[in-house]
């Protein structure tokens, strides 16, 4: 390539899927926008975006020329940077996907030092629990709580989510407090189901079985696809609910929820920090990762 200017024209372009808002954010004509993308495309001899009169989106070559172009302009900056250390003022922008209650619960709650710290890094926050195309979404680094479904992609496990068992005081008080699996059956609980998809069937109470994990066909009259709303099911009364300890924690602090079956906890989830690429991360990147895995660490174990 002649120069980086052109790398990140486009690394905007293909990001925000956009040549307006690009151009807008970059300070430069639309024009000028649509002109340097040409020019790579004809320079490399392929198309790397598809054009819409409502959209802008990778092809299959741009999405592989968009993550060697971040690696690029990654590799860029720490050259510029290589020689100064931690003295040298991290800034730019930054752009991470975090999943909603996790990053309303306890990464929000933090961010004040973070910006205090590098007041220079433009953070901006997708908060979402359906799976982002990383690359598409022109995402730096994205947290994922369970399972890993594309290998194309660099993914870094932190630890294991702690579980918990819990209800409301008003719930107990009409069903009694559980102290084994068969009070569940006995006492005649329920539980607030749960499942990504609405008209899945929910997959039960989950309680340790030998080395595994096995589920209990427990009865409930509510099924939910949102964890706020399955945390708010919780919170009224309509069930018994299991879910990480980080976003339940200031409620079972305050009272409003108390553990139960501390002893048959659900399978922890693994939670991973996942990048585009292993090599050519930029010090924003790593200094935000690290970040992360301080204020996570309370709640996870290794």
């Amino acid at each position: 390539m002649q120069n980086l200017d052109a790398l990140a024209i486009f690394v905007r372009v293909a990001e925000m899927g956009s040549f307006t808002r690009a151009a807008e954010s970059l300070g430069i004509q639309k024009g000028r926008a649509s002109k340097v993308i040409r020019q790579i495309e004809t320079q490399m001899g392929a198309r790397l975006l598809h054009r819409s009169t409502r959209t802008v989106r990778l092809t299959e070559d741009g999405r592989s020329f968009h993550a060697r172009a971040c690696a690029l302009l990654a590799d860029a900056e720490d050259l510029g940077s290589m020689f100064a250390g931690n003295e040298v003022p991290l800034r730019g922008r930054l752009r991470v996907d975090l999943p909603t209650e996790f990053a309303r619960s306890t990464i929000v709650p933090a961010l004040p030092a973070f910006m205090q710290n590098y007041p220079g890094v433009e953070l901006e926050i997708s908060s979402t629990d359906r799976r982002v195309d990383l690359i598409q979404a022109g995402m730096d680094c994205v947290l994922r709580i369970g399972g890993i479904a594309d290998e194309t992609l660099v993914a870094r496990k932190l630890g294991s989510l702690r579980m918990v068992n819990a209800a409301s005081p008003a719930y107990l008080a009409r069903y009694g407090v559980p102290h084994t699996l068969a009070d569940l059956l006995a006492q005649g609980h329920r539980m607030v189901h749960y499942t990504p998809t609405l008209g899945n069937r929910p997959p039960g109470w989950e309680y340790p079985d030998g080395a595994g994990y096995a589920m209990l066909a427990l009865p409930g009259s509510l099924c939910v696809n949102n964890v706020q709303t399955y945390h708010g099911a919780g919170l009224a009364g309509l069930g018994l609910i299991q879910a990480g300890l980080p976003s339940l924690r200031a409620f079972l602090l305050t009272g409003e929820l108390i553990e139960v079956l501390p002893d048959l906890l659900p399978e922890p989830l693994s939670v991973f920090v996942v990048v585009a690429h292993r090599q050519n991360l930029s010090r924003r990147v790593r200094v935000f990762v690290a970040w992360l895995e301080q204020i996570l660490e309370p709640y996870l174990d290794r």
